[in-house]
């Protein structure tokens, strides 16, 4: 609005000048003719006096325009570079709340236990091991959140270093990790599929998928995982039976302690929610993609796609 009105003045300034110039150039110029042949000089005042004013009006009403509708546009504006901002703040504000109370419950039955076990004066071996044994297993999930919680800040400034991966060779790799639901999992593969990233990321994002199929599945059911190429990615399909994921809350599946079953620590399922938040900021890193599709009481589907490394796709090929 400053620059407006500086500009208007100066507008005016500059007009008004070259009317007083143009008008005074021709007022020296009269001659002496005959009368109604040339106006008078009340007559050019009268016309500088007018045109100053109508120009003076038209550039009051330009700002008074410029301020309304650069007014209304700053505002939209305004609001509309803060909404990323809102939702980084709600996304930080959510995800404290969601720590919090995944780190109290555990501390706070450790508390309870231990302050069990001095109270009893009749506690045997027995009971103190048990009690111990309880509070190791609560040590091991707060263990396991701390370097879930690291692993994600980690990420977050990440600068990986990068290398050519075989992904069936991972992808075996991982499955061959899970040694008791190994054989549950049937893989559909082309094999040297190559591509560029870092191993230990990939290692551990194919992971995360494979771990929450296993979890998330039917007992004793199959998970198929076929490794395809397509349109210069490779895809990677992840396939469970089980009990699904409503359609409502498959936008935030990758929200940070965010589960489906919206049971948190007291869930028939281990985790904490950050497994699927961890693989989506690994996706991120490479350039990829990861999309969920999901049918209630069916299947679910995750896909992974990797941008392949196209010239040891290109020596393959020859």
């Amino acid at each position: 609005m400053t620059l407006s009105l500086v500009f208007s003045i100066a507008i005016y300034q500059v007009t008004t000048s070259e009317v007083q110039t143009r008008i005074e150039g021709f007022r020296t110029s009269l001659q002496i003719p005959p009368r109604g042949m040339m106006p008078s000089v009340d007559d050019l005042n009268q016309t500088e006096t007018t045109a100053q004013s109508s120009l003076s009006m038209r550039l009051l009403y330009v700002n008074i325009l410029i301020l309304f509708v650069g007014g209304f546009v700053s505002y939209f504006l305004a609001r509309r570079s803060l909404i990323p901002i809102e939702k980084s703040h709600e996304a930080q504000s959510r995800f404290t709340s969601d720590a919090s109370h995944e780190l109290r419950t555990p501390l706070a039955v450790i508390k309870t236990e231990i302050e069990v076990a001095i109270r009893d004066n009749n506690a045997t071996t027995d009971n103190l091991r048990q009690t111990l044994s309880s509070n190791l297993e609560e040590v091991n999930k707060l263990s396991k959140l701390s370097e879930m919680l690291l692993s994600l800040s980690q990420l977050e400034n990440a600068n990986l270093q990068m290398s050519s991966i075989n992904l069936d060779k991972i992808t075996r790799k991982v499955v061959n990790s899970f040694n008791k639901t190994s054989k549950r999992i049937s893989i559909s593969t082309q094999k040297r599929l190559m591509v560029t990233g870092n191993d230990v990321a990939i290692y551990d994002l194919i992971k995360v998928l494979v771990d929450n199929s296993i979890q998330y599945s039917l007992k004793d059911s199959k998970i198929y995982i076929d490794i395809s190429q397509e349109d210069g990615f490779a895809k990677l399909n992840i396939t469970n039976n089980g009990p699904g994921i409503n359609k409502e809350k498959l936008p935030y599946i990758f929200d940070r302690f965010f589960r489906a079953d919206s049971s948190r620590t007291n869930g028939n399922h281990k985790g904490y929610g950050l497994g699927l938040a961890l693989a989506k900021n690994i996706v991120s890193l490479h350039s990829g993609d990861l999309i969920v599709s999901s049918e209630p009481d069916k299947e679910t589907i995750f896909t992974l796609l990797l941008p392949l490394n196209s010239k040891v796709q290109a020596k393959t090929k020859n």
